[in-house]
């Protein structure tokens, strides 16, 4: 059981909700994003984070409110098929698994920069870092020690105060010319500020993501109803400021452009800049330590994501088979195997991009099913619905434009999930699908 933030009783208190929900979204988030977020929105880029911020904001305003009015956690697969859409539930369940897949690809592929930069082995060691690390947290989830615990507070407090430390110091040089990159007025190819910032937004929108994570340990949440909401809330305020502070506060440093030329480390290049190799040093730590917990806690939820979807009977029960821990064994080594797979074979930016198309679209969905349950203020959870679709739109388009693989691959991912799914499940479970 984890921590229980000193509320005694077994269960997670305020204080454990709320790490745990920072954790999930500064664990790895702004080491992967920042320099992608740059390279789309140039002096826009803190904008960029406020947007998506928002969003996170209406949607996880959406996920606390439905979760009390159904008395349940479970995310989107359960809410759902509490609508009676188990269908729809089935396969917005399958686009969200590929998109904590992805999610596991970039922290684990950052890690490996990280790691690498600092021993001067880029390169095949990035790769084979990579896959080392999701193999370690395979292998503590399939022994049961996946479960996130009291240490996840400390870690989540130490690489705060290694990122604001960081921003403070980068914010004291304060100078407004190093934001923009060189051709910063071409690059938005006539966009507004507000056009520039909707893209970026977009495009790095998994930043965020990791407050949902929460909604899956409703029942392990001490008086959920009054705590869950204050814990996500709070967390994505506080994440909002940290992302605006650290994009502000590393582009002092070394300027827009360095940070788009180091686009994978650019926040170690920052810490060097800042405190020598002592800065360096500390940003390479905090950063492993933000993915691996960020790999870990990820994995841990998602394998019981696809247990909970294969009991339900809308993955192939072979996900749901568990070993003598109690564990989803063959789930967590198909999840972390996919991710290695991918972390050997995706560049960053396009591993970020389609993480945040799978979660913007799955938030969008949250947020108009909560309008349509009454779940909340409906202006909030409309408004939560429309800037979602919107953002997913924008990202699709940038996607279009940019980047094939990557809409290819996602579109391939919903047709499966819509019309072949059926028939897996048929054949496998012997079910309707």
């Amino acid at each position: 059981m984890a921590d229980d933030g000193g509320q005694g009783g077994g269960k997670l208190g305020f204080n454990a909700a709320w790490s745990m929900a920072v954790g999930g979204m500064v664990g790895g988030g702004i080491f992967s994003t920042l320099g992608v977020v740059i390279s789309i929105a140039g002096k826009w880029a803190w904008a960029s984070f406020v947007t998506a911020g928002v969003i996170a904001l209406l949607a996880g305003y959406a996920y606390v409110k439905l979760a009390k009015h159904f008395g349940e956690g479970g995310g989107a697969f359960a809410f759902l098929r509490e609508e009676n859409a188990k269908g729809f539930a089935g396969s917005l369940a399958w686009v969200l698994i590929v998109g904590y897949v992805l999610t596991n690809a970039v922290y684990a592929s950052t890690f490996g920069v990280y790691l690498g930069h600092v021993f001067g082995l880029e390169g095949w060691f990035d790769r084979a870092a990579a896959v080392g690390i999701l193999a370690v947290f395979i292998g503590l989830n399939l022994r049961g020690a996946g479960e996130a615990g009291g240490v996840e507070i400390v870690l989540v407090w130490f690489k705060v105060a290694v990122l604001l430390g960081l921003a403070g110091l980068g914010l004291w040089r304060w100078n407004p010319d190093m934001l923009s990159r060189s051709g910063d007025a071409a690059a938005g190819g006539g966009l507004s500020g507000i056009g520039v910032a909707m893209f970026g937004a977009a495009s790095v929108f998994m930043a965020y993501e990791g407050f949902q994570l929460l909604a899956y340990d409703y029942d392990d949440i001490k008086n959920p109803d009054r705590t869950l909401p204050w814990a996500v809330l709070t967390a994505i305020a506080a994440v909002i400021v940290i992302y605006v502070m650290v994009a502000l506060g590393t582009a002092m440093l070394i300027g827009a452009d360095a940070i788009v030329e180091n686009e994978e480390i650019s926040l170690s290049i920052a810490g060097k800049e800042a405190m020598g190799t002592a800065g360096l040093i500390a940003v390479t730590v905090a950063a492993a330590f933000s993915t691996g917990s960020a790999i870990n806690s990820t994995l841990f939820a998602t394998a019981r994501l696809a247990r909970q979807v294969a009991e339900g009977d809308e993955l192939p029960r072979w996900f749901g088979k568990t070993n003598s821990k109690n564990v989803p064994g063959r789930s967590v080594v198909a999840l972390g195997g996919f991710a290695a797979a991918l972390a050997v074979v995706g560049t960053l930016s396009t591993l970020v991009e389609a993480a945040s198309l799978a979660f913007l679209f799955t938030f969008s969905v949250v947020c108009g099913l909560a309008w349509r349950a009454k779940a909340g203020r409906r202006w909030i959870t409309g408004a939560g619905a429309l800037l979602a679709a919107a953002a997913t739109v924008a990202l699709v388009v940038r996607l279009v434009r940019t980047d094939w693989w990557a809409i290819v691959f996602l579109f391939a991912l919903g047709a499966i999930a819509v019309f072949v799914r059926p028939v897996i499940l048929r054949r496998m479970n012997g079910s309707s699908g």
